[in-house]
This record gives structure tokens, C-alpha cells and sequence, in this order.
């Protein structure tokens, strides 16, 4: 019998601080390849400071950050993302005073120019978020939330990536924007994506994810399939404080 895969993303004892707060405290985390890991818990469990530990936005006191069998613990966040990790913060981390064609073309990094733009990508990301091609030329921060979210993502997978990092996708989105969302999110993952998502939407992540990683107190206290934690109405109390 072969042994599994090795995850593609791999926290192992990782400790964070912020001034003089210890705020990780020895994350454990596996992020499988070619799959939807959840990272749930309360407000204040550490889940944003996990993913902007991987980027390198805030330096990992100790433990170890694998990526694809290479150590990036200790390189600066734009090495991390050459190597293939996009992020897309809570903050969606768009310009917006410029138009939509413009974020994407500072996105693609191969690019100078739209027309430079892989267009097979292209067609494939309006097919995914039409509202990216409605307002091409429209500025970004004209668009409402739902828009400036799929802009957001879009900015992200604009070029292939191994690892695609968004931290609570569905916040703020009406239901039928959320429905597009984790639909897009499903067809990446068809097309080979790893995806570490951040949720505080539980039917969000009961409907998409195929892992899913507990945080509370800065550490991950279960880890295991996303069914099994959405069947478990004791073990969502125990660990959210709700059942779905």
C-alpha cells in the first residue's frame, strides 16, 4: 500500500508573536494537495495570524512553514509568493482608484500590457466572475462588495498558482454572490487548486471544503474530514460554540 501524499502546506510547532503578544502557539496545520482545507474557529483564535504567518507578513517565532518539501519560514513574502502561494486578505487587498483591467494587469506579473494577459486565463476568469469582464474598465473601488471579492480572487489565480490563500471569502456577500463564490471555488479546485480558506460562514465551509482544521487559542485543536465535522452537532458546540 502506498504511503499518502505528502501535504502540500505543512505547519509544524509554529509559534507567532506581535509585540508583546504571543499570539500562535505551536500550530500544527497539514493543507493536502488538490484540496479544500477549512481553518475555522472563534474570532480571535488566530486563523488570519496562521495565514499571514505563511506569507511572511508577520515572522514565525519558531517552528517550521513547508511548502512543497522547502522550508519558507524564513524568506520575505515576496519570495514566498514567487513560489506559487497567492493571498487574498480579509481586506481584499485591491487599488481602488484604478479599473478592474488595471488590477488584474499588476497581478500578472508576466504581463505589460492587457492585451499580454494569458487570454485562454482571461476567458476562463470571466467565466468564473462575469462581473470582472461587466466592469473592466470601470474603477475598483466603484464596485460593490460581492464585485470587489471576485476581483479580489480573480487578481489571485490571474496566473497559475500551487496554493491559493483567501481569508473569509463570504463575508458581507449576499447569498446568491456566495452561491458564485464557492461555485468558482469548486471549479478551481477541478482544475487542480489547493485551497486554504478561512471561514466564518459554517454552510460556506460545510459546502466546499473537504478537510478542516479547528483553531482556539492560537492553536489547531482538531483536524480531520469537513463531513465528519458537519455531521457531529456535540463536536461543533465543543469547538465553534454552534452547531450547523
Amino acid at each position: 500500500m502506498s504511503a499518502a501524499p505528502a501535504p502540500l502546506l505543512e505547519l509544524r510547532g509554529v509559534h507567532t508573536r506581535i509585540g508583546a503578544y504571543r499570539i500562535l502557539h505551536g500550530v500544527d496545520l497539514a493543507v493536502p494537495r488538490g484540496r479544500v482545507t477549512m481553518l475555522l474557529g472563534r474570532n480571535g483564535a488566530g486563523k488570519t495570524t496562521t495565514l499571514r504567518t505563511v506569507m511572511g507578513l508577520w515572522r514565525a517565532a519558531e517552528g517550521r512553514i513547508v511548502f512543497d518539501g522547502a522550508d519558507i519560514a524564513a524568506l520575505p513574502t515576496p519570495d514566498i509568493a514567487a513560489r506559487g502561494i497567492a493571498y487574498v486578505p480579509e481586506t481584499m487587498g485591491i487599488f481602488a482608484d484604478l479599473t478592474v483591467q488595471e488590477n488584474l494587469l499588476l497581478a500578472a506579473r508576466g504581463a505589460r500590457s492587457a492585451r499580454q494577459i494569458d487570454a485562454a486565463r482571461l476567458r476562463w476568469i470571466f467565466g468564473l466572475f462575469p462581473a470582472v469582464e461587466k466592469f473592466w474598465h470601470y474603477p475598483a473601488g466603484k464596485l460593490s462588495g460581492g464585485q470587489k471579492q471576485m476581483l479580489a480572487v480573480a487578481r489571485a489565480i490571474v496566473e497559475p498558482r500551487a496554493l491559493l490563500i483567501v481569508d473569509e471569502p463570504s463575508k458581507g456577500l449576499a447569498p446568491s454572490i456566495v452561491d458564485n463564490m464557492i461555485a468558482a471555488f469548486a471549479q478551481l479546485k477541478a482544475e487542480g487548486a489547493t485551497i486554504l480558506l478561512v471561514e466564518q460562514n459554517i454552510g460556506f465551509a460545510e459546502r466546499l471544503g473537504d478537510h478542516a482544521a479547528v483553531m482556539d487559542n492560537g492553536r489547531v485543536v482538531h483536524a480531520g474530514p469537513m463531513a465528519a465535522l458537519a455531521a457531529d452537532d456535540a463536536l461543533q458546540r465543543s469547538l465553534l460554540g454552534l452547531a450547523l
